[in-house]
Parts: structure tokens; sequence; C-alpha cells
């Protein structure tokens, strides 16, 4: 599996322009990626800050991440256009049947595929071996695109899991 993506963000964007990653709880079809695909680009030709276009991007990443970014050097994202991008989201869990706000659910690259794993499993996982310390986690929590180019995906024991579980 290849885990290029970097060159799919907008170089456009500035380093600070806000982030939000949504994970689901399986992976899209190709019909249905594709179907998203266009859902996406609709919202974000649409999306709006007090009457003002939002300069923003979404996409569908590895299948499974769907990633949406705002610049905000123009606008600022307003709580109401936060809002407006939650309820399309979860727009979205409807239409696919998915789950995208289940931050119990971990996203590990294991045998070179993208595994989920409840994080009331992980100490399991990492006692037999399934994880260890430097495989590959996606650290959803990124929140501008400096963050989702530099620590999206990271050994586990760089993340604030390595601390809950004694792996430093």
């Amino acid at each position: 599996m290849t885990l290029s993506y970097k060159e799919l963000i907008p170089a456009s964007f500035p380093a600070n322009a806000r982030v939000w990653i949504y994970q689901s709880s399986r992976l899209f079809s190709m019909s249905e990626a594709l179907q998203l695909e266009e859902i996406l680009e609709q919202f974000v030709a649409s999306w709006k800050t007090h009457g003002a276009p939002v300069k923003g991007w979404a996409n569908l990443l590895f299948g499974q991440f769907i990633i949406i970014m705002a610049d905000e050097s123009q606008e600022s994202v307003s709580g109401c256009s936060t809002d407006s991008s939650v309820h399309f989201i979860q727009s979205v869990e409807k239409k696919f049947q998915v789950s995208l706000f289940d931050r119990q659910l971990l996203a590990f690259v294991i045998q070179d595929k993208i595994q989920l794993i409840p994080l009331s499993q992980v100490s399991h996982a990492l006692q037999h071996g399934f994880i260890q310390a430097d495989s590959i986690y996606f650290n959803n929590m990124v929140t501008d695109k400096n963050g989702l180019e530099n620590n999206w995906m990271i050994p586990v024991k760089e993340s604030w899991l390595a601390n809950r579980f004694a792996l430093v």
C-alpha cells in the first residue's frame, strides 16, 4: 500500500489552513467514493462564512478519511460555517450508512492495510504484537495543513498512545 497523499493537498493553501479529519468506520466502495468526491466538491463550492465564500478543499483519502480544509487568510471560518460542515458530514453518514464521528475507533497501518482498532483493544493489540511502537497511526487530531502533512501519519511511539500505554 502506498501511503503518499501530500501531492493531493493543494499547495495554494497556507500551512496554517484549518483542517478537519473524519475517519469512516469502513472503507468506502469505489462507487461510493466517486459519489462522495462529487458531493465533497459541491459542499466546498457552496461553503460560506458570513455570506462570503470559504476558500475550501475537501477530499477522500485512502478511501476512508474525509479531509476538509479551509484557508482562513481572507475569511475566518465562523461557528455557523463550522456547524454547516458538521451537518454536511452528518448527512454523509446517513447517505452512506457509516460512522464518521467515532473517536474511539483508531486507525493503523498493519500488514500494508489500514486497520481500525477500538481504543479499548489497543492494549491487547500491543501485547500480542498486532501493533507495535513503530506501527503507523493516523493522528486525526491534527488541526492545520502543516499537521496534516507532517503529523497525520506517525509511529505509535510518537503519538499520545505512547504515554497512555507506556511505550516511552
